[in-house]
Formats: C-alpha cells, sequence, structure tokens
C-alpha cells in the first residue's frame, strides 16, 4: 500500500519511515508536516493509506480526516497521536486504526495487519466505488479495478483504456463507458474521458488552450473549450475545505 506520513514532528515522521520500512507490502511515498501540505499531497501522490497525526499547525488532523473521508476513493487512515484523550473523538472519523506516540512496533504491525480485513481503506470491497472493468488481451480475459485507470480516449474507430502500467483496446464506446459510470467518468472532450479521482491540476498553454493533469501519469490531455467549465467546477469541488 502506497503510504503517507503526516506529523509536524520530523523525529515522528522518521521514526514512522522507519517502522514502514519493515513492511515489505508498505511503500513510502511521500510525508507533510501540516494539514494543508497534506491534502496536497494527498492529491498529487494519490495514497493507499495515510499514517495521521492528531494535533498539528495550521489545522487538525481530526478535520482533515473527515475532508479525506469525502473523496471519492478515500484512503485508508491510521491516527497517530501523543494524546491518549483524543481517542473518543477520533473514532468519529472511522480510522482503520488508532496508535500512541511513541509507537509500539508490535503495536504497528499489528494496525497494518488490521488493515487487510478494510483492503485499501474499506474501498476494495465496495464495487459501486471501485469496480472491476475487463477487458481482452490477446486470446486472455483480463480485469483491473477502476481506480488503475488512467483515461478513455476514441482513436480512429477504437477506444484505448489507458490504466496504470499499460493501456488496451476496449469493445465499448465513449457513450456506454459514460453511461455505465457517470459517476466515475468525466469528459474532458468528445474524444477524452478521464477517470474522475485521478484529476489534479490544469495547466494553460501559452495559445489559451488548457492540458489536463492526472495523479500518477505523464500524460497531459487536452480539455476542449466546451468541457472546460465542467473540469474546472470538478476541481474547485475536489479541493474545497
Amino acid at each position: 500500500m502506497r503510504t503517507l506520513i503526516v506529523d509536524d514532528e520530523p523525529l515522528a515522521r522518521a521514526r514512522l519511515k522507519r517502522l514502514l520500512a519493515e513492511h515489505p507490502d508498505f511503500e513510502w511515498v511521500g510525508e507533510a508536516a501540516d494539514a494543508a501540505e497534506a491534502l496536497q499531497k494527498v492529491t498529487q501522490l494519490d495514497p493507499d493509506l495515510v499514517m495521521l497525526d492528531i494535533e498539528m499547525p495550521g489545522g487538525d488532523g481530526l478535520s482533515l480526516a473527515e475532508t479525506l473521508n469525502q473523496r471519492q476513493i478515500p484512503p485508508a487512515i491510521i491516527l497517530v497521536t501523543a494524546h491518549p484523550e483524543h481517542a473518543l473523538d477520533a473514532y468519529r472519523v472511522g480510522p482503520s486504526d488508532y496508535l500512541l506516540k511513541p509507537v509500539d512496533p508490535k503495536r504497528f504491525k499489528a494496525a497494518l495487519e488490521r488493515l487487510g480485513t478494510h483492503t485499501r481503506a474499506h474501498l476494495e470491497k465496495n464495487d459501486e466505488l471501485n469496480p472491476w472493468v475487463s477487458y481482452q488481451l490477446g486470446h486472455c480475459l483480463r480485469r483491473i479495478r477502476f481506480e488503475q485507470i488512467q483515461y478513455f480516449m476514441a482513436e480512429d474507430k477504437i477506444v484505448k483504456m489507458v490504466f496504470d502500467g499499460g493501456e488496451a483496446i476496449i469493445e465499448q464506446s465513449l457513450k456506454q463507458l459514460e453511461s455505465t459510470y457517470p459517476h466515475l467518468l468525466l469528459r474532458i472532450h468528445r474524444h477524452t474521458l478521464v477517470n474522475r479521482a485521478r484529476i489534479t491540476s490544469i495547466q494553460q498553454q501559452p495559445d489559451q488552450t488548457h492540458l489536463l493533469q492526472l495523479s500518477r501519469s505523464d500524460a497531459l490531455l487536452r480539455i476542449s473549450r466546451r468541457n472546460y467549465a465542467a473540469v474546472k467546477e470538478h476541481l474547485a469541488a475536489k479541493h474545497a475545505p
């Protein structure tokens, strides 16, 4: 699981990073020192797990956890604190676990093992938000979770699905995909549908055209004038406090 560590104390972040390194199924992808930086990193890095301190300058961890829970595909959250009196308030945001500082390695291991029952922040069990998508590769039928999909693009009477680590030709038209996954896909051009959860930013070009950046992708996708307002509105809602 891709893990982001959030704590205003550098030594606390370093300790969590060392503990995480002992578990090969978990990958450290970044860290943040306050709530604002954490929200930015979550948008950029799209982590599976956030290890989150409760008391931080510029916004407490519980409020940030509530914001993260509103994302289309929320990360799992493990709250970390030196103050046991926060326990009751902490569980109202539905964390996967709650750790007290200094974090005990055995308790840390147990918290990570519990995530196996939640599977990416209780998401993969929810087929409505993260369905399987099937595609043909040669003579083999394969499938991936929706969260791995970056975008669909129509080219020369075919539809290409681009996902993390590859691409494939699929049989459905863009119109059929848009109808099947209306809450998961956003049209940015008459030739392009993108995964709403992967949208991170808009880049304006010198010629006044706009390109869309997706998380964990090098692609820059053209936004049509007709669809620009909808993309901008989606980003504004995504970054709203």
